[in-house]
């Protein structure tokens, strides 16, 4: 390609969305670095965790921000980096969330790839695929036997409150996640049915929800690991591992307000989940909507 065709494929690029979505992404949304960190993240009702790279970072601290400032909650905080950010990227969120634990990716292999040792098929599958940190990771590191899970496409407009209350409520004993538009499994739930003896919830979506720690049994992961085909699509497995573990666990969906939805507005609804599809729409709606409705002020005033 030459270097008028590879300039123009690079603007189209960035601006096929428009200009005021470049805009809200280029110019608007590095704003959030000029806010104040989340200082106290300590609480251990539950952890969050999260996995992010080199080209995502800036989005997990809007979304971690959004989260924070609208549950008015104190959950403790564990970033795994996917082995991709740079020094000055880790710098800039621990600088961001001071408490935080940021876990980067060589020692992370070093204690997850020693703690599978005699899960074969596991071990396997966390050297070859790129999301596998996001089930055996999550599950090594958690600290508390409540796991908040959250992706960096998931801005909060309002407090979470059914999530909160499940989150917080000691006898609540299930999985609890976000409605996907449709199942998206690497496997089919009549498979399961036939080789685990279990049914396969619908439309479990692993961007945001609850998890049991005691769900995330690694004996449970290496049988499903053995089932025919189950590594499909490479960004499907790990959300096809979390609903089968959740589903012999005990699971039910968010309520509807939390689905996600490629149509529609915000409206009233307490967050949206940007996935692949709808991800321009992170910036021209949702980080447009919380500046509008003075989002970044707030958080420098407090």
């Amino acid at each position: 390609m030459s270097l008028l065709g590879e300039t123009v494929y690079k603007l189209k690029s960035r601006f096929q969305h428009g200009f005021g979505t470049a805009h809200y992404q280029d110019i608007v949304r590095p704003r959030i670095l000029n806010t104040k960190p989340i200082a106290n993240t300590t609480d251990r009702t539950c952890e969050i965790h999260v996995l992010t790279y080199e080209k995502d970072w800036l989005n997990l601290i809007w979304a971690l921000k959004t989260f924070y400032y609208y549950s008015q909650r104190h959950y403790a905080l564990c970033i795994h980096d996917d082995g991709t950010l740079t020094a000055d990227n880790r710098a800039t969120l621990q600088h961001h969330f001071p408490n935080a634990r940021i876990i980067a990716r060589p020692s992370a292999d070093v204690r997850v790839l020693s703690a599978l040792q005699s899960h074969p098929r596991c071990l396997e599958f966390r050297k070859t695929n790129h999301l596998s940190p996001k089930v055996f990771d999550f599950a090594e590191y958690l600290e508390s036997d409540r796991m908040l899970l959250l992706d960096s496409d998931v801005l909060f407009y309002k407090e979470p409150t059914v999530l909160l209350q499940r989150l917080e409520n000691p006898n609540y004993s299930l999985n609890t996640v976000n409605g996907d538009v449709a199942s998206a499994y690497t496997i089919d739930p009549e498979v399961v049915k036939a080789k685990c003896g279990f049914d396969v919830i619908e439309r479990f979506n692993s961007g945001l929800g609850l998890i049991h720690k005691a769900s995330l049994n690694l004996d449970w992961i290496e049988e499903f690991l053995s089932l025919p085909d189950i590594l499909g699509h490479f960004w499907r497995i790990e959300q096809t591992l979390y609903a089968l573990c959740s589903s012999r666990f005990g699971t039910e969906l968010l309520p509807p307000e939390y689905d996600v939805h490629l149509e529609g507005s915000i409206n009233s609804l307490p967050c949206r989940h940007y996935v692949g599809k709808i991800r321009h729409l992170m910036y021209s709606e949702g980080i447009r909507h919380l500046v509008d409705n003075g989002f970044l002020k707030a958080l420098r005033n407090s």
